[in-house]
């Protein structure tokens, strides 16, 4: 499914590059569907995935439901898309994070759980524990996630060159810090972590990662 979003390039950028600039129709839907998306996402925080509706998303856009539905032909799609974003958004957030010359091991960690902290993340919990009794949402959300893994890996091997003398380090550097740094968040979440301990719980990982690699220089 395409992923919503406008493009960057002016109508004269686009002409210079041989392609066919964008119309103002196909802004403006792109636009209402990315409206729709986050609509949507804002709607499983606040209220969970099963209590979402596309009535409700529609009202939460400010849209009419056939509006709605002239972009995404029922629940399944919208869901799909919203998915899509939400594993865009971590992607972008990784990007940013590592596109530095330095690749500080303190300022990666704390800028993942950052991430973690904004509503994008609560509303993929509430997705991926869903669709654990969900059969319809577990096949929407099983192949984006080996999708989503495997991009995401890509693109850490490519951001992280001072690791590629010990591939397996990484992996396993990389599992670590997502599996913690999640786990972490969900605990905190659910009442389950007290507060004080997410600042020793950052320093801990932080020292796993610079002894799983002696050349990365400590902050």
């Amino acid at each position: 499914m395409a992923r919503a979003a406008t493009s960057n390039r002016t109508p004269r950028q686009a002409k210079a590059a041989g392609t066919n600039p964008p119309t103002l129709q196909s802004l403006k839907s792109a636009q209402t569907r990315a409206k729709l998306i986050e609509a949507t996402i804002r709607c499983i925080v606040k209220a969970g995935y099963a209590n979402t509706t596309t009535p409700q998303v529609a009202a939460e856009a400010g849209l009419s439901r056939g509006a709605m539905l002239h972009h995404f032909e029922n629940g399944s799609t919208l869901i799909k898309a919203a998915i899509v974003e939400l594993h865009e958004k971590r992607l972008r957030a990784f990007r940013r994070a590592a596109d530095t010359e330095n690749h500080d091991t303190a300022t990666l960690v704390r800028t993942y759980w950052k991430q973690l902290q904004k509503p994008a993340f609560v509303a993929f919990h509430e997705l991926a524990l869903a669709a654990r009794t969900d059969p319809e949402l577990a096949r929407i959300l099983q192949p984006l996630q080996v999708e989503f893994r495997e991009r995401f890996n890509a693109q850490a091997v490519l951001l992280f060159p001072e690791w590629q003398g010990d591939r397996r380090s990484f992996d396993v550097a990389m599992t670590l810090s997502q599996v913690m740094l999640e786990g972490m968040a969900i605990h905190l979440l659910t009442g389950a972590m007290d507060e004080q301990m997410v600042e020793p719980m950052l320093v801990v990982l932080e020292e796993k990662i610079r002894a799983m690699n002696p050349a990365l220089k400590k902050a």
